[in-house]
């Protein structure tokens, strides 16, 4: 059985002000936390034993997730007290478990991606390819503000190409990688390390065994607010979706894909559009919000204007969508 890593020590420089408060794995994406969406993602692969990578505010995952109990999972937590890069987060969270004389794959997600990819299907091409290293891959219509991935007729990958005006191949690396335990093993402890630049080149350069496995699937990176707003529109379509607990006064008007968290209160005659509102959240009647972000437990006076806005019962700052 694989085991799992969750990438989600990043700052989410590019999601601010969002992320002052919140980590961005724990935004909601219409209405759930991005890392419960990968966990139960995880799950439905037979993966049952995740480790979360943290750093920046690593304090919010553990009253959240606890030990994975309420999810049939079972999760453990590695802190970094400095950030070691991508390379060097797997190091450290692998450390938790025996994996120098295992067999059993670690499959790392990325923390700011969503990805509906049979995670499962990328498992099985990796044992019956024998890799060492599996990356999920997507084709997209520009490849040049990626790295791109080259790979010959059976998946191999051939190298790992920085971004450029005239990309060889529109594949690129979509987030989501299988490494066997011996790919672990050799990232060095307690150091820096790009798994991007520096682990998978010299994997390749070295000869080892290392597939893209190629699935086009809803793929979306949410490094930004306008992503983050897009992935919650995809889920939830063109009307709105409200958590358990949550009451609509009379006359409201709720569209554009808007997300409403648990427990919140929305007072009547309200106009709300593109926007995402957290858990116990208290809106006054006859509020117009568009293209807002609400946090947890805010409150919005009655006849508040909410445009283009970060709330939260601390800031009010503006965003750019």
């Amino acid at each position: 059985m694989a085991i799992g890593i969750l990438l989600v020590g990043g700052m989410g420089t590019r999601l601010k002000p969002l992320t002052n408060q919140t980590p961005k794995p724990m935004l909601p994406v219409a209405g759930m936390p991005v890392t419960e969406r990968q966990l139960l993602a995880a799950k439905k692969a037979g993966i049952n034993t995740v480790i979360l990578a943290t750093s920046y505010l690593s304090e919010v995952f553990t009253p959240y997730f606890g030990d994975g109990s309420k999810w049939g999972m079972k999760l453990l937590y590695a802190v970094e007290r400095e950030p070691l890069g991508t390379g060097g987060a797997i190091r450290n969270a692998a450390s938790l478990v025996d994996f120098a004389d295992s067999t059993e794959e670690f499959v790392i997600f990325n923390g700011d991606v969503l990805s509906g990819h049979d995670i499962a299907a990328q498992l099985d091409f990796h044992r019956r390819n024998q890799a060492d290293a599996t990356l999920h891959l997507i084709e997209v219509l520009d490849a040049r503000a990626f790295g791109c991935v080259p790979t010959d007729s059976i998946g191999k990958v051939l190298d790992f190409l920085e971004k450029m005006e005239h990309p060889v191949t529109n594949a690129i690396n979509a987030g989501c990688y299988i490494f066997n335990p011996s790919v672990i093993s050799q990232i060095p402890k307690d150091t820096v390390v790009s798994i991007e630049r520096e682990t998978f080149p010299q994997l390749v350069k070295s000869g080892r065994p290392v597939f893209g496995y190629n699935e086009q699937s809803h793929w979306l990176d949410i490094g930004t607010p306008a992503a983050l707003f897009q992935a919650s529109r995809d889920i939830v379509g063109a009307g709105f979706l409200a958590g358990t607990g949550s009451q609509i006064g009379a006359g409201s008007l709720i569209t554009g894909g808007t997300s409403i968290g648990q427990g919140s209160t929305i007072g009547a005659n309200c106009r709300i559009t593109n926007s995402i509102i957290g858990n116990g959240v208290e809106v006054g009647d006859s509020c117009t919000i568009s293209d807002s972000f609400i946090l947890h437990h805010s409150q919005l006076a009655a006849n508040s204007e909410i445009i283009g806005k970060y709330i939260s019962p601390k800031e009010n700052l503006p965003i750019s969508l």
